[in-house]
């Protein structure tokens, strides 16, 4: 029920309300310093009691604290949509609907690895939340890739995966399930108005980090000019679909389109490559790229603050805190030192 008719600014104070109750840099740092042992309560403390209690009688340890943040995070989500209703919702919605995407990707790896359906069930799709039965249902009755998608053909993405071919593997599936959320989402955001416009802007963007990861990542691999295409995704402003072959010639040639944009801190990103070179591996210029989007997400929010963005931004937010969050508490149950974890998490 649509309590709340179409009163943008009640939606958008909300949102700004729970985004001041969520942790800060300070509180993740005393996180990362608990001990394992320390940590379900720690968490419980930190906002996430209600869903400590729900699962405690049936988990212990990281598949607790897993199995609670991600009941949280559903719970939130549904309200959040539940106080929108008209153009905020729309909008709302094109962001979250990412996560129906994602949990396809899950689905999807649950059955090609031959996870077991208990443990899915108990920690990145607790089956005590309703809103997963028909994903666990489709793991539990499929025993290949081709008979999840089969089991997926009613869903919005369903005819993008029946149309790849039966004999590729999953990362073709992930390549096109990461092409209909983007595709199907531009297609949404075609209106003029401000709010529209910036959203639409923020996945452009999103859509070029995917891409220079991807071509990154593609030619680290060897992979050859078809097989990186294959991956990119169309709709991204830096490095545009007409510039696609000359950015996978290269990675000198993918700098200087980038060097290009007014947009972009090209030498900043440069560095960044160095330091990704030095180290062996992309994690630099992953997390270079997050932050990029971090900051487009914080300035979108504030250039229209009685809007669908300040409620996104939220979303945001509080994704990333339940983001980090488990990486703090799957890596202390690892065993990783503190200074790993705030090196990713701080």
């Amino acid at each position: 029920m649509q309590i709340f008719g179409n009163n943008t600014a009640y939606v958008a104070a909300r949102a700004k309300s729970r985004k001041a109750g969520l942790m800060d840099r300070t509180r993740l740092r005393q996180l990362i310093q608990q001990s394992p042992d320390q940590l379900t309560v720690a968490v419980a403390d930190s906002g996430y009691r209600t869903e400590i209690d729900l699962y405690a009688g049936h988990f212990t340890g990281g598949d607790l604290v897993e199995a609670a943040l991600t009941h949280n995070l559903q719970a939130e989500l549904s309200n959040i949509i539940r106080l929108c209703n008209g153009k905020v919702r729309n909008l709302v919605e094109i962001y979250t609907g990412r996560f129906r995407y994602h949990n396809a990707k899950v689905v999807l790896r649950a059955v090609l690895n031959e996870v077991s359906l208990e443990k899915v069930a108990h920690s990145i799709l607790p089956e005590e939340s309703e809103v997963n039965a028909p994903w666990l249902k489709i793991i539990e009755e499929s025993n290949t890739l081709r008979e999840a998608v089969e089991q997926m053909r009613r869903l919005p993405f369903g005819k993008a995966l029946l149309a790849v071919g039966e004999d590729e593997g999953l990362q073709a599936y992930e390549d096109t399930l990461d092409s209909h959320y983007f595709k199907h989402s531009m297609s949404k955001l075609q209106s003029g108005a401000p709010d529209v416009r910036i959203l639409r802007n923020f996945l452009a963007g999103e859509i070029d980090h995917r891409n220079i990861i991807n071509i990154l990542e593609g030619q680290a691999f060897g992979l050859t000019s078809e097989e990186i295409t294959q991956a990119l995704i169309s709709g991204g402003r830096l490095v545009t679909e007409r510039s696609f072959s000359q950015a996978i010639s290269s990675r000198d040639s993918l700098l200087d389109i980038l060097r290009q944009s007014n947009n972009f801190d090209f030498d900043g990103f440069q560095e960044t490559i160095t330091a990704s070179d030095e180290a062996k591996t992309l994690d630099p210029v992953i997390t270079w790229l997050r932050d990029r989007e971090h900051v487009q997400m914080q300035r979108m929010s504030y250039l229209h603050p009685i809007s669908a963005l300040p409620v996104i931004h939220y979303v945001s937010l509080k994704v990333q805190e339940v983001e980090d969050l488990r990486l703090i508490v799957r890596g202390r149950m690892a065993g990783l030192p503190v200074e790993v974890l705030e090196a990713h998490v701080l």
